[in-house]
């Protein structure tokens, strides 16, 4: 019994001691692991507190002007394309069904003259045709139809214009991106024949600058493809109203020359 009492006091002395030898490591390990994560708590800290617009010119200057330059340019023009013909295409919009009774009104109370001002005096595509076409009334009613499909193309047209250029920028905007791809991983390996050494320090400038310009070029792409694809639809759905409101001017004209 007495054998047993010590050999149990000897393993409740360890395991104090071990306890004891535990509790003062850690603070020691609490203090290493706060030292570890200071730096990325304090690089967090100060991107959380920097304005985004200087967030945004810092990324812009690390990838290279050079490159993000030129990608920056195919935005903004794109942009400025886009808008415009999305003003143009709100502008040339008006109620075609409101429009169409209203000529046929003046058409059949007051004559063709009457429903031709009221054209001239109207905005968009529709009236633009509808004016061409009460234009060459007196040439007959396959003249009218020639100059309706004629004047149609000929606003299609105007409503198309700037397209091509959008979808320029779209292709231009990721092709310019990976030039730069391709040039800071020609930096990356130039620096590392220079440095004669592999390390993520040597090669990390040349791989931030191919990276960035792909994104900014990316970024571009996508943004311009949006709005191509908007201003696409729109002029869509008003070329499709063109056409359905042309044939109703010449069912229109039909039955007044037949009275």
């Amino acid at each position: 019994m007495k054998k047993f009492f010590l050999v149990l006091a000897a393993a409740t002395l360890s395991f104090g001691a071990a306890y004891a030898q535990d509790a003062n490591e850690a603070p020691a390990q609490e203090a290493a692991v706060e030292q570890v994560a200071t730096p990325e708590v304090a690089a967090v800290e100060e991107l959380a507190g920097e304005p985004m617009h200087f967030a945004l010119m810092k990324k812009f200057l690390e990838g290279g002007w050079e490159w993000m330059l030129p990608v920056l340019v195919c935005l903004v023009l794109g942009l400025a394309i886009a808008i415009e013909r999305i003003l143009y295409l709100s502008m040339a919009q008006i109620n075609t069904k409101k429009f169409v009774a209203e000529v046929e009104k003046l058409l059949n109370e007051k004559g063709v003259e009457a429903a031709k001002e009221y054209c001239r005096n109207t905005r968009g595509p529709i009236a633009s045709i509808y004016y061409q076409g009460l234009m060459r009334y007196d040439q007959g009613l396959e003249a009218v139809e020639k100059a309706v499909v004629s004047y149609g193309s000929v606003q299609q047209g105007h409503l198309e214009s700037g397209l091509s250029w959008i979808s320029l920028f779209i292709a231009l905007s990721p092709s310019l991106g990976f030039m730069g791809t391709v040039v800071g991983m020609i930096q990356a390996f130039d620096d590392i024949q220079a440095q004669a050494t592999i390390s993520p320090a040597v090669v990390a400038g040349g791989i931030k600058v191919a990276l960035l310009t792909t994104l900014m070029g990316l970024i571009s792409a996508v943004i311009l493809q949006v709005f191509f694809n908007y201003i696409l639809s729109k002029i869509e759905g008003q070329v499709v109203k063109m056409e359905d409101t042309s044939i109703s001017l010449i069912d229109m004209l039909t039955a007044y020359n037949k009275r």
